[in-house]
């Protein structure tokens, strides 16, 4: 399983359109084969902070949803990035 997660940060004021450009990839991401959860949330304390969580069956699943990543829109309203991919292995029973 490979899990993504870390946050964005945006201005305080693009956040609510910056979250509106995400629906229809989570969506997308959603019903794409191996995703087990996709998730683009406001974050509850700070108003520049955007929280990315992704769970997905293997690497091959995720690079085959991705694709060239986010849209010049998204990439224009990202201050900065701090995302990570983690390799996970079931626990035994």
């Amino acid at each position: 399983m490979l899990i993504v997660a870390g946050h964005l940060t945006v201005a305080a004021e693009q956040r609510e359109s910056y979250l509106a450009t995400c629906v229809d990839v989570v969506e997308q991401a959603r019903r794409a084969p191996g995703c087990l959860d996709f998730a683009v949330t406001a974050d509850l304390v700070d108003p520049t902070r955007i929280d990315i969580f992704e769970r997905w069956e293997s690497r091959a699943d995720v690079e085959a949803f991705r694709g060239s990543g986010p849209s010049g829109q998204q990439n224009a309203m990202i201050v900065s990035a701090a995302v990570a991919e983690y390799e996970v292995s079931p626990a035994c029973a």
